[in-house]
């Protein structure tokens, strides 16, 4: 039988794995294990290839988006609009910076924040919009900007599954006051562990977001600020300069791998992504649809065919807001969308005949 895991982190690091023993051989050599020069390096490229003009590192996406709501000025009793259909970790950076997490539902077309329904949402304790980028595709970003400066809100793009990804052309993470993206391992770019990074054109959020990862510190006896132990390792920020030069190469593979994926299940029941206009999807996941999802999860696994489900509980229903009040049929879009979503296999070295397998077990499960 088939054995088609749904990440193969195995396959993806055997054609760098010399670069990157290398690489760690020579940050053990030089033992500069703090701001060292990898870290240095990577934030000025990874600035140079979202066409910003700065990007600090720091230990998680999860920490680049708390680190990014405080650089905005969020505090307890403000709020903070975003999507429920996301990882929690949206949720979480909001709650942890005091602020309340108000929900926009999707549009079920990009699994994104609905942008005509942001207006309705926003209040006088509004203080930044956070549109997440799902799956690899880009939020609305036009209608979003429109709407928040209209109201003089800060917009903060959660990009952590859209490295690379664009929106009329401007790079994910360069069309807003900061963007934030992960380095978890099975992202389009990822560490071999944890790591997360803040793009921003704004100094002062810059300098901000310095100071919050590395315990407020102006000085080596000076804290400015209570800040946090939020730092990205030299072995991270060494080992993600190696991928980040391959990073065109994986997103065109993982586009090419998803027109494969559409042509052969074309004619099958399931809703395939689509691609907006004006849009450029890097498909961090590829996700379909179908009403019974379960059942063809189920009937994969069996064959050998590992999947996924992102995300299957939505955010506004998790148990750890359980206190902010909201029910099930708050967000109908999404509440749909985390019944019937289901990720298949999606790494740039997925052969095609693979996929074939994958769509066969499909077309076999239906019929």
């Amino acid at each position: 039988m088939h054995n088609i895991p749904f990440v193969d982190l195995k396959a993806g690091f055997k054609p760098v794995k010399d670069e990157v023993l290398r690489a760690l051989e020579s940050v053990f050599d030089e033992m500069s294990l703090n701001n060292g020069p990898n870290l240095r390096s990577l934030e000025q490229e990874f600035a140079n290839y979202c066409n910003t003009g700065f990007a600090v590192a720091v230990a998680s996406g999860t920490e680049a988006l708390h680190f990014a709501l405080l650089a905005c000025g969020v505090k307890p009793g403000d709020e903070v609009i975003t999507t429920p259909n996301t990882f929690f970790a949206t949720v979480e950076a909001i709650v942890h910076s005091g602020a309340r997490p108000v929900f926009v539902d999707i549009d079920l077309n990009t699994y994104t924040m609905d942008p005509n329904l942001l207006a309705s949402r926003i209040s006088s304790k509004t203080k930044v919009i956070i549109p997440v980028h799902m799956y690899g595709q880009t939020a609305g970003m036009s209608h979003i900007k429109e709407t928040a400066g209209e109201s003089g809100i800060h917009v903060i793009e959660d990009a952590c599954q859209a490295h690379g990804a664009l929106y009329n052309e401007k790079k994910a993470g360069s069309m807003a006051k900061a963007g934030c993206f992960s380095f978890y391992f099975t992202k389009n770019l990822g560490a071999y562990g944890e790591g997360g990074i803040v793009t921003t054109s704004n100094e002062e959020i810059a300098n901000k977001i310095m100071l919050y990862r590395n315990h407020g510190h102006t000085s080596k006896f000076e804290h400015h600020v209570s800040g946090f132990n939020g730092r990205m390792d030299e072995l991270q920020a060494a080992i993600l300069r190696i991928k980040l030069k391959r990073l065109e190469d994986y997103n065109n593979s993982r586009r090419e791998l998803a027109d494969n994926y559409n042509a052969l299940l074309k004619n099958t029941p399931l809703i395939l992504p689509s691609e907006s206009k004006g849009r450029r999807h890097v498909y961090h996941l590829y996700v379909v649809r179908h009403r019974m999802r379960d059942s063809l999860m189920e009937h994969l696994n069996k064959n050998g065919i590992g999947t996924g489900i992102h995300y299957k509980i939505p955010a506004h229903l998790q148990e750890a807001v359980k206190h902010l009040g909201y029910k099930k049929g708050d967000y109908p879009v999404t509440e749909t969308a985390a019944s019937e979503i289901l990720s298949l296999p999606m790494y740039p070295e997925l052969t095609t005949s693979d996929q074939e397998y994958i769509a066969e077990k499909i077309k076999e499960f239906f019929n």
